[in-house]
């Protein structure tokens, strides 16, 4: 990669720059900010750096691992920082580079990299991100505080929960040193066949999740003091709810009119933009009705600009989906698609496989006069304004005791009580529920334990909560696990049986009817996706939208009677795969 040497000339303007461009900016007349002043002396290698968001390897700034040296030619994540400058850095816990193992160690890891950003470089801080959307999209779990899924959220309706949740969530991050969380998702999920969203999103209905998107937003960022909050990045523009590829492997098309568009997707991202989101994240989808050429949203002007800039009036920061996602790698190299992403109106790139070509691609870009320095400039603009309002510039680095106040169980009891609101019981018509004298119960079905990143262990967590016996399956039980499933049901009193996924795993279908047919009390949970009820007909079923430790204990507080259930479906559920026939339609909830 190509730098031009410019460390004297940076320690130089950070001793005399802000008094001399001060003093420019006040003989213009013109009173400039730190986010000004700080654009003005930035080499445009510097400037280019903080377009890009880096994934790094290892648990600790000076930890060598070899990740790094694969992909960037240097050991270690503090080594990244120091050759590639760039604007901000993500934490995984799933992807191979193995970021998070409690939240002490996250706050030392984001200290490191914040240190190594202040001493090279602009000596701009970093903005430091994460998924920490809930349900099956957590990043950092036990013993950081766990929250349901926004599906549950909506199943809950209360924009006030959602408003706490993020708020507690928001404090934890920001105590571990990490300024901003992609989220809320703000897709319609409107396809029951989505692959990839599903029970991230709110809700089928747009007014809905738009309700509970504002109100994320504002527990995200503005429940406290600007260095306490983060910033919220509601994803993903102009919207993946009807998918039916995920764009992790495949560019999906979604075969909207430009009036349904604004009808079903549309209204969440107005509701973030009027609710002040600091960052929207693009889709790598195609829209033809909003942009007949096929190019991916990520790099469609019409969408990005002409849309979202000047139809919406955004002026926050626009950031990619991950670049290394199959969807935006469809139709151009990696070393074109930062340079169409400029174009199309972007600021800031997530991931790019290859960071150096990435970098090297815009600055030649900008060499040719493809792409013009003011152009980079209204984008880093953007970026370190973000940076100064939301307090980073200002407290770059976390007090490492504040830590203690992530998981406390003042947030537990918070979030717990806010996930007894969720759950949300679709039919009993045998009666079965609350199972007063259960007697012997066998908990069984899904519990896949090499879920990514962490083990998921529902059947267990709720057998304990349950005083029964657990039985685990898998995700596809085979004739013979079935069998042992069937005959354990014999002993038992009362079954309780988990699934996920249970339409594209034919087998959990297979082990709820066989366990249907032994005429032992029966009850089913889907617990990821609620679509399962209108795959299989038993007379009892429920929905939990997640399967996290916080949910199983709130499905076992409904199962035994100790709370009532409150949560409403906030989607229609299919028979089968007949989207003309509903079987259990949006708002339906028993109680008792």
């Amino acid at each position: 990669m190509r730098r031009r040497s410019h460390a004297l000339a940076a320690i130089v303007v950070g001793v005399l720059g802000v008094s001399t461009l001060s003093a420019a900016s006040a003989a213009s007349g013109r009173q400039e900010g730190w986010a000004e002043q700080t654009l003005r002396a930035m080499s445009l290698e510097d400037k280019v750096g903080q377009l890009f968001v880096a994934d790094v390897w290892g648990k600790a700034a000076d930890q060598p691992d070899q990740g790094n040296r694969t992909k960037y030619g240097v050991d270690t994540p503090a080594e990244v920082i120091e050759r590639y400058h760039p604007g901000g850095v993500i934490y995984f816990n799933n992807s191979g580079t193995d970021n998070v193992d409690d939240p002490a160690q996250v706050a030392a890891l984001s200290n490191g990299l914040q240190r190594a950003a202040l001493a090279s470089g602009a000596r701009v801080p970093l903005i430091v991100s994460t998924d920490q959307e809930g349900g099956r999209v957590t990043r950092i779990a036990a013993p950081a505080t766990e929250y349901p899924s926004s599906m549950a959220i909506g199943a809950g309706r209360s924009a006030e929960d959602a408003r706490q949740l993020a708020t507690v969530n928001g404090r934890e991050l920001r105590a571990m040193g990490i300024n901003q969380d992609f989220a809320p998702d703000a897709d319609v999920n409107s396809n029951p066949l989505n692959p990839v969203i599903g029970s991230r999103s709110f809700s089928a209905d747009p007014a809905l999740a738009g309700q509970l998107v504002a109100a994320e937003v504002a527990g995200y960022q503005n429940s406290g003091p600007p260095t306490e909050t983060v910033s919220a990045a509601a994803k993903h523009f102009p919207g993946h709810g009807d998918a039916a590829t995920d764009s992790h492997t495949g560019l999906p098309v979604i075969n909207r009119t430009a009036d349904q568009w604004r009808q079903i997707d549309l209204p969440p991202f107005r509701s973030a933009i009027e609710a002040g989101t600091d960052v929207i994240m693009s889709a790598h989808i195609t829209v033809p009705s909003l942009d007949p050429s096929g190019e991916p949203a990520t790099l469609s002007k019409p969408i990005m600009t002409g849309i979202l800039r000047d139809e919406l009036h955004y002026d926050g920061v626009v950031v990619t989906d991950s670049l290394q996602m199959a969807g935006v790698r469809q139709l151009h190299t990696d070393a074109e698609i930062p340079v169409l992403a400029l174009e199309a109106g972007v600021d800031q790139m997530l991931m790019p496989p290859d960071l150096g070509l990435a970098v090297d691609s815009v600055l030649d870009a900008v060499k040719s006069g493809r792409l013009t320095e003011e152009r980079i400039d209204q984008s880093v603009l953007r970026i370190l304004k973000l940076k100064e309002k939301r307090g980073i510039v200002a407290k770059p680095l976390v007090n490492t005791r504040a830590v203690r106040q992530v998981g406390s169980p003042g947030n537990r009891e918070k979030i717990q009580s806010i996930t007894d609101r969720t759950t949300t019981v679709l039919r009993n018509d045998a009666g079965l529920l609350p199972l007063r004298q259960p007697g012997k119960v066998l908990v069984t079905g899904w519990n896949n334990p090499n879920y990514p990143g962490y083990p998921a262990e529902p059947v267990r967590t709720l057998a304990d909560r349950l005083g029964g016996t657990a039985m685990p399956t898998g995700a596809n039980p085979a004739a013979a696990t079935i069998e042992n499933a069937v005959t354990a049901a014999g002993q038992a009193d009362t079954v309780v049986v988990l699934t996920n996924g249970l339409r594209a795993n034919t087998g959990q279908g297979d082990l709820v009817r066989e366990l249907l047919a032994t005429g032992k009390p029966v009850v089913a949970v889907s617990i990821q996706e609620p679509y399962d009820a209108g795959v299989v007909d038993a007379p009892t079923w429920m929905a939990t939208y997640d399967w996290r430790d916080v949910t199983m204990t709130s499905l076992a507080k409904v199962l035994r009677g100790e709370i009532s259930p409150q949560g409403k479906l906030p989607v229609d559920i299919p028979a089968g795969d007949d989207a003309g026939q509903i079987r259990y339609p949006f708002g339906t909830g028993l109680t008792w």
